[in-house]
């Protein structure tokens, strides 16, 4: 009897340790928990300013108007209020829905590496010049030339010297002189003009078959979306053989090809009798188009 009850004791000690390691291993196992990449830049949305770009952790992202030529013109001082942002080396896994990897690049400042996104440089706000506003608000909306950073402008703001296609700087005044001037451009920085001889919501310039756009394309869209410095009801637009153009204040909104899609540049200023007369640039205090 001794015996039996020793060997049954044996076999049920051996099932429970064998139950018990098999037990401990599998719950001691590590879990490989899939993680993905992290998103460096990613969308918000305000209930009146619409979607805007944020950093990983929820920090507003803004524009200076004064980067007209997609430099950053924010040094010394004024980046300390307004700190330059960086998102390092992106791929598209690291941006949120509805961003583009090629709407990104990175330039250098001063030693210091910073992201810009359809041509303008990005930054933070911080009104204390030490800390930057807490992450979800947009304070630093509309300070002076400052806007947040949207993914869907339609119409930016730029603020930068006027210079013709004679190399000659302008006043908005387009008297010779130095001197920035505050005017629209598209989300990329690209100039928009008037055409003088445009009545009020009729373009006089584009061909029906549209052989002359090259020289003078117009600004094709519909959607108006604009800094909040802006009043968007003056905006809208009208059909042009088959096409949409965008207007402000009821004149026709134009590029100009020797510009060549480049950032900054106002060479359509001098294309007339006298800089300005023909084709000027579009500013927010112009009158609207006459109707004639």
């Amino acid at each position: 009897m001794k015996k039996n009850s020793f060997s049954t004791t044996v076999l049920l000690v051996a099932v429970i340790s064998t139950i018990t390691y098999f037990g401990c291993k599998k719950s001691d196992s590590p879990t490989n928990t899939p993680t993905g990449p992290t998103i460096a830049v990613s969308l918000a949305t305000d209930a009146s300013l619409g979607s805007y770009l944020v950093d990983k952790d929820g920090y507003t992202l803004y524009f200076f108007s004064n980067d007209s030529k997609g430099r950053t013109s924010c040094t010394n001082g004024c980046a300390s209020y307004w700190p330059y942002f960086y998102a390092g080396a992106l791929t598209s896994d690291n941006l949120g829905a509805g961003l583009n990897i090629a709407d990104f690049d990175t330039i250098v400042v001063n030693g210091a590496n910073q992201t810009r996104y359809k041509g303008w440089p990005l930054y933070y706000y911080a009104p204390t010049g030490t800390t930057k506003e807490p992450a979800g608000q947009i304070t630093g909306e509309a300070v002076s030339n400052w806007f947040v950073a949207k993914p869907n402008y339609t119409i930016m703001l730029a603020n930068g010297q006027l210079v013709g296609g004679n190399g000659i700087n302008y006043l908005s005044t387009y008297a010779v002189g130095d001197g920035k001037t505050d005017y629209f451009t598209d989300a990329h920085g690209l100039t928009l003009y008037t055409f003088t001889v445009d009545s009020a919501n009729i373009n006089k310039f584009t061909h029906a078959d549209f052989l002359n756009n090259p020289s003078w394309p117009i600004y094709d869209t519909t959607a108006i979306v604009v800094p909040s410095a802006l009043d968007k009801t003056l905006f809208s637009s009208i059909t042009v053989f088959g096409h949409h153009q965008l207007t402000y204040k009821g004149w026709p909104l134009y590029y100009y090809g020797g510009d060549n899609k480049t950032q900054g540049l106002t060479k359509g200023i001098t294309v007339g009798p006298t800089p300005g007369s023909k084709w000027p640039i579009v500013v927010a205090g112009e009158a609207g188009a006459p109707h004639k």
